[in-house]
């Protein structure tokens, strides 16, 4: 977060103290414009990247890790400040040579989680390198790529594409990714981003280079951390003390840490503490399941999917003690204004896909086999507060 970005924050807070000064700060779903400890990683990438400081375009990669080690912070972070670098539309003309410097190719980020269909992604690419706005309805998937294929022909240097979750469950299959990638024009190359061991996904047959991105270490999680609880809580809200168990705990995976920080800054700002206790990080780690599915994948859902979700994490015990239940008291809900029918659909769509988890019910019936019941395998907690944010 920059200085300006700082200031302003200490100005809203209108002479009231407040343990959570900004949201987006503690959000594992928000990457910062320069992630904490990942210089290492940032030089593979621009050693792969080199050729486009000589107007060229790389060769495609893939770039994997486990889950939570940065891998979207890091490329959408580096694709953001290469953006800035002059491409066709900008390039600066030497007036006394009259040779114009070199050209770098445009960049573009898809996400595979909301891209989820071949019209989408190419309008995404094509939505990002030219200055008009590209309809989305009324043109076909063809005319589509037809037109993306000349607007890059008149382009000298192309475009790098970024394709992130390239494995996510409920995103894109990768034969299907692949048929994508191979409907790209000659002037693209892309970067696919996933979990993935390299042999164990398609996309590297087509591919020249993989680069791992490992977890974080312990104490580069602290700093993570840390600076997240600068950035978005008051001062020294935040111990080491805490800060260290949350990284111990998150086992390198920072999605989980800030997940448990967003959630114990809630929990003490609900009790009224000015800082966060010990008690809150207990109760923060007790509430994230393992292994807990990214909050990210959760909230690039369909709006309806989402709001069945944000009911079912207000729902009781007793109103969640079977499947059937649980549908009952989400129809009930005004805000969600779906049938029974599809409510139920929507709940067993979820389970196929591990967002929501069945487990058998441990209340004995005495009517044969006892009924099952929903746990979602993310935190309610982090999702209510981020989802009622977003509306």
């Amino acid at each position: 977060m920059d200085i300006e970005a700082r200031i302003k924050r200490r100005q809203r807070r209108d002479g009231e103290h407040r343990l959570i000064l900004d949201y987006e700060a503690l959000s594992p779903v928000s990457h910062a414009t320069e992630p904490t400890d990942r210089g290492p990683v940032f030089e593979r990438l621009l050693d792969h990247l080199d050729p486009v400081f000589e107007g060229k375009l790389p060769p495609n990669a893939y770039v994997h890790g486990p889950a939570g080690a940065g891998k979207s912070a890091v490329v959408t972070a580096l694709f953001g400040h290469l953006e800035q670098l002059p491409t066709d539309a900008r390039a600066v003309i030497h007036t006394t040579t009259r040779a114009q410097t070199p050209t770098s190719p445009a960049f573009v980020y898809v996400d595979t989680r909301t891209t989820t269909s071949e019209f989408a992604f190419y309008h995404a690419i094509l939505d990002n390198i030219i200055e008009e706005s590209v309809p989305e309805h009324g043109i076909g998937t063809e005319t589509l790529r037809s037109r993306l294929h000349e607007t890059l022909s008149g382009r000298h240097s192309g475009v790098v594409v970024g394709v992130d979750h390239i494995d996510d469950p409920s995103g894109t299959d990768t034969t299907d990714l692949v048929d994508l990638f191979a409907g790209l024009p000659s002037k693209a190359s892309w970067l696919a981003i996933g979990e993935l061991d390299p042999s164990q996904t398609e996309v590297t047959e087509y591919t020249a280079r993989s680069i791992r991105v490992d977890r974080y270490r312990r104490q580069m999680l602290v700093d993570v951390v840390m600076t997240r609880a600068s950035d978005g809580l008051a001062q020294q809200a935040l111990d080491h003390r805490s800060a260290r168990t949350i990284a111990d705990w998150a086992d390198g995976n920072a999605h989980d840490a800030l997940a448990a920080l967003l959630i114990a800054a809630v929990h003490a700002d609900s009790s009224g503490r000015d800082r966060i206790a010990e008690t809150d990080v207990t109760a923060a780690i007790e509430e994230i399941p393992e292994p807990c599915v990214s909050l990210g994948r959760v909230l690039s859902l369909p709006a309806n999917r989402q709001r069945v979700l944000r009911e079912l994490v207000d729902l009781g015990t007793d109103e969640t003690a079977s499947v059937t239940k649980t549908t009952e008291a989400i129809a009930q809900q005004a805000a969600v204004d779906l049938s029974q029918g599809t409510v139920k659909r929507f709940l067993y769509e979820l389970a196929e896909v591990g967002i929501v988890e069945r487990v058998q019910s441990t209340t004995d019936t005495g009517q044969g086999r006892p009924p099952s019941r929903l746990e979602p395998r993310f935190p309610p907690t982090a999702f209510r507060q981020l989802y009622d944010l977003s509306q």
